[in-house]
């Protein structure tokens, strides 16, 4: 399946692993990349640079096909700059930019040979990405899970919108799991997908608990809730009485320094490490709909592959 994304990360699928907060690490990272897609590491869930050093330095010895490091640059400020000079050093061949101003990261970048991707949610977005000079952008619907746009525009409108409008390639996010999410992202002028939740539900998630997986698996389309909206910054998450009472908080006019120890990475970590979900949230798309086993990457990419090529073939007749 060769398009411009494969091209220019070289991969042999189409598939990116979203940067999913405090789960993306070496052991799913290289699942992703040995199956033929873009593994990631998740820098800013990392204590340091020493770590993110650790972690890459494992990643390469886990895998010898290129993988990438995202950066949530929109953690209330939080540096980066000493993480990005770590990625640069060891030579990552692909770095994501999420959340935040994306242009110091861009610039930063500018004359390296690293390939960059910046996730948006609306077509202006697209073009000012594409201005800076990103590779790649990575669309994403209001369907996805984690962090979403503010204008509430679903994926099948988002993506034709962003493919017109800019001559970079575009990556569909937000409510991609399978093979027929991959082949419609490419029917609407995509170059390939990025998967967060789906990923979560596979066997390298290693981090990620198994209350958080059976969830996953077990809930519907329905089962999802976007809390901190009225923070501005909405987001995704399964849907829990601890979700539900953040809801409550925000409705009655909660600020953020009332409800930050509900939203914090201490309170994502209590569910998504330890399954306590009367202490934390976990992030999750409206995918989870169809999410209903906990396959390995490569039985998930075989799986895609192979139903990507059924729905080739019912195209074919078709037409």
């Amino acid at each position: 399946m060769n398009t411009r994304l494969t091209e220019l990360l070289q991969i042999k699928f189409p598939i990116i692993q979203g940067g999913l907060a405090y789960l993306a690490y070496s052991e799913l990272a290289s699942a992703v990349s040995n199956a033929g897609g873009l593994g990631q590491i998740t820098a800013m869930s990392l204590a340091d640079s020493k770590s993110l050093k650790s972690e890459i330095q494992k990643t390469k010895k886990l895998t010898s096909n290129p993988f990438g490091v995202n950066f949530a640059i929109g953690q209330h400020g939080r540096p980066y700059e000493d993480m990005l000079e770590t990625a640069i050093e060891e030579g990552v061949k692909v770095i994501s930019v999420t959340g935040g101003n994306p242009a110091p990261v861009l610039e930063r970048l500018r004359d390296t040979g690293i390939q960059t991707l910046v996730l948006v949610s609306s077509v202006r977005q697209a073009i000012k990405a594409e201005q800076l000079g990103a590779d790649a952008v990575m669309a994403v619907g209001q369907e996805g899970g984690g962090h979403i746009g503010k204008d509430d525009t679903g994926t099948i409108v988002l993506i034709p919108g962003v493919v017109e409008n800019v001559s970079i390639p575009v990556i569909a996010s937000g409510g991609i799991g399978d093979g027929k999410g991959l082949m419609a992202a490419l029917a609407l002028g995509a170059e390939g997908v990025e998967m967060g939740t789906r990923f979560i539900a596979t066997k390298e998630c290693v981090h990620a608990h198994s209350s958080y997986k059976k969830l996953v698996v077990e809930s519907s389309e329905l089962d999802t809730v976007v809390i901190k909206r009225t923070l501005g910054a909405p987001g995704r998450t399964l849907r829990t009485d601890f979700t539900l009472n953040i809801l409550k908080e925000e409705g009655m006019g909660g600020t953020y320094d009332q409800i930050k120890d509900y939203i914090s990475g201490a309170a994502n970590q209590k569910f998504i490490y330890e399954g306590k979900s009367g202490e934390g949230f976990g992030w999750a798309g409206q995918i989870i709909g169809r999410i209903k086993d906990i396959p390995s990457v490569e039985e998930l990419f075989n799986r895609m592959n192979t139903e990507a090529e059924a729905i080739k073939q019912r195209l074919n007749n078709l037409f």
